[in-house]
């Protein structure tokens, strides 16, 4: 499904957004220094499935990592994302367990 569509991080509304079939998902975010807090996830109930949050999740983290940002996800369904997927708690700041 994410393949179609592209992800977009608009800076001016401070959060990443894909759009899919005129449906809008996004993840707000705050960036302080090398580090983006990311604070609410809001996906309409027409996408909102496992596979499409996890495709969507997996797309926003691979982009915070190219540019090398540490990750505090303040939301809890995002906090659910880092735990269940190892591999992105190495992009946890020093000092923040999840």
């Amino acid at each position: 499904m994410l393949d179609v569509a592209e992800l977009v991080d608009n800076d001016f509304l401070r959060q990443f957004e894909i759009k899919i079939d005129n449906q809008l998902a996004k993840i707000e975010y705050s960036l302080q220094e090398r580090k983006i807090f990311l604070t609410k996830l809001v996906i309409p109930e027409e996408l909102n499935d496992e596979v499409f949050k996890n495709d969507f999740l997996s797309a926003v983290f691979e982009q915070i990592h190219e540019r090398n940002l540490s990750v505090v996800p303040t939301s809890p369904e995002i906090a659910k994302f880092v735990r269940t997927n190892r591999k992105y708690k190495r992009m946890l700041p020093v000092g923040v367990r999840i």
